[in-house]
């Protein structure tokens, strides 16, 4: 070789590059949310654990999660590395976790609560969402939070606030507040209601009612319900549960609405309003779960799984929560929380005293 080829880069030949490691775009893409859905999955575990500390058992375990994973990201930060798992938690996990709860829904529990027991549900859950969304415009809360917050305490508290947040699109400090909301004063129903049965004049079967109709999250109902009696807390879960499948045409709705929006809005541009299409895979398990081919052995390790996802979901929700933005909401959220409860708890109260 002459000098010439080694000192002429067109003459030098090229070293040829390693090949890639990975194994091509989807084992790229596998690996890169891996870490980051395996944080999440660690945060729902020790949520699980934490609800055997005694006093605990009461506490959804998605609640436990969010305040777990607001609680790392707030005092440690979330690594890079980390986010696009965290990302794949909030959308797909979460999506394929409301298809699941379907599952655990029949017509025949809607159809054991009667008629009546149905409407007064029904109209209470709408009246509910819709004046406290009417309220919080009023109040000069954000529409996003009070959708979150109306949605959380008319349907079933943190799957319906994030199952809304869908198509609302608040922040991840919104659905925060919002979950916190339901906890907050699901809570104070769970304790208060079981005391006032003296003196609601209810027997077991309009008490479940009451409390199906009104109390936040499922576990907060089985808590109160039963503390009537046995009868009162089975009709209560079945009355909860019917509620919970209001749950798939009030996101539908919203997202028509927000698609309307999106239509009306010029400055919006080209951007894709959300519509909900994984709550109609909600509506088809809910159908498959009718048909009467689902065993019972199978039915409980799927809701133990969906109720699992569904925390994946909240402590991700919890690791892109800024604490100090969440201040910054102030206390006009709670106080339409608030409101929210008591109109709630006393308009199927009143109905129960009325039709039932």
């Amino acid at each position: 070789m002459t000098d010439k080829h080694l000192t002429d880069p067109a003459l030098i030949p090229p070293v040829p590059l390693p090949a890639p490691a990975s194994g091509g775009p989807l084992v790229t893409a596998f690996g890169g949310i891996l870490p980051g859905v395996a944080y999440t999955v660690v945060i729902a575990a020790a949520a699980y654990a934490i609800r055997q500390v005694p006093g605990m058992g009461l506490v959804s375990p998605l609640i436990i999660a969010i305040v777990i994973g607001m609680a790392l990201h707030n005092i440690f930060g979330t690594a890079a590395i980390i986010k696009p798992g965290v990302k794949f938690a909030l959308r797909r996990i979460l999506r394929f976790a409301i298809v699941l709860l379907g599952l655990q829904l029949t017509f025949e529990q809607v159809r054991s609560v009667g008629v009546v027991g149905f409407s007064i549900v029904a109209f209470t859950l709408f009246a509910t969402f819709f004046v406290t969304r009417w309220l919080g415009r009023a109040m000069g809360v954000d529409r996003q939070l009070s959708e979150l917050i109306a949605a959380g305490t008319a349907i079933c508290g943190a799957s319906a606030v994030i199952a809304t947040n869908t198509v609302t699109r608040g922040s991840d400090e919104d659905v925060a507040y919002a979950v916190a909301c339901v906890t907050i004063f699901g809570s104070l129903s769970m304790l208060l209601m079981p005391a006032l049965i003296p003196f609601t004049g209810f027997d077991a079967h309009a008490f479940g009612l009451w409390t199906g109709a009104s109390i936040h999250e499922v576990a907060q109902v089985v808590a109160a319900a039963f503390q009537g009696g046995q009868q009162a807390g089975e009709f209560g879960t079945v009355a909860k549960l019917s509620r919970v499948m209001l749950l798939a045409p009030l996101v539908i709705g919203l997202g028509a609405a927000a698609v309307m929006r999106a239509r009306g809005d010029k400055s919006a541009g080209h951007a894709s309003p959300p519509m909900p299409w994984f709550v109609f895979g909600f509506i088809a398990m809910v159908m498959v779960a009718s048909s009467g081919y689902v065993p019972p052995e199978v039915k409980m390790p799927v809701a133990t799984t969906t109720t699992f996802l569904l925390a994946v979901a909240l402590g991700a929700m919890g690791l892109e929560t800024d604490m100090r933005k969440l201040r910054l909401k102030g206390v006009k959220p709670l106080l339409l929380g608030a409101a929210a409860w008591l109109f709630i708890s006393v308009l199927s109260f009143i109905l129960i005293k009325s039709f039932m």
